[in-house]
């Protein structure tokens, strides 16, 4: 058993100093992916991979009724609530108050505004909701290798499958997501 899937089950049991032994062990890891994550994001992004760490430990450890059946799930839950957060945040540029989705420009350079990746991150929140209510597990998959940036060989672990499962999973999660994302209108 790992120190992490050890320590969650003291959580759980209620043992006071197990949280402050978790953080310091998941934390590497955690940062770690979400470094990898905002590295795909837009140059001019304000939400810095250690905000999105801090946030989504937030978001895991703020209920205390939540129960961690291990490893696999903590980190699914971590990757679910990255992908929250990264949702929450187009959303939030998107909204007229703050732009309405334009990119922003220096003066100097006075260019056409291209679309947000904003509208691209939606898009594929929208499909993916809707790839969950087919398969779940495959959605999953989703959120941990394109959200959370973990390997393919890492989501076959967290998912508990086999690395050619996880895989195939991919190509028909790509090929339906592709599908879905070119049949839903521009905005």
């Amino acid at each position: 058993m790992s120190d992490i899937t050890r320590i969650l089950q003291s959580v759980e049991s209620g043992d006071p100093g197990a949280a402050d032994e978790l953080l310091p062990l998941v934390y590497g890891e955690l940062r770690k992916l979400a470094a990898s994550k905002m590295a795909n994001e837009q140059p001019n992004q304000t939400l810095q991979p250690t905000a999105l760490v801090h946030e989504a430990w937030l978001r895991l450890t703020g209920n205390e009724d939540v129960k961690w059946n291990g490893r696999a799930h903590f980190f699914g839950a971590a990757a679910e609530a990255m992908r929250r957060i990264l949702i929450d945040n187009a959303r939030r540029k998107r909204a007229a108050r703050h732009g309405g989705g334009k990119e922003r420009l220096d003066v100097q350079d006075i260019e056409i505004a291209a679309p947000a990746k904003e509208d691209e991150l939606l898009a594929i929140d929208e499909a993916l909701e809707e790839l969950g209510t087919v398969d779940k597990q495959k959605a999953d998959l989703v959120k941990l290798h394109y959200f959370v940036g973990l390997t393919m060989e890492e989501c076959a672990g967290v998912l508990g499958i086999s690395v050619p499962t996880a895989r195939r999973w991919w190509s028909y999660a790509r090929a339906w997501l592709f599908q879905r994302i070119s049949c839903i209108p521009k905005r």
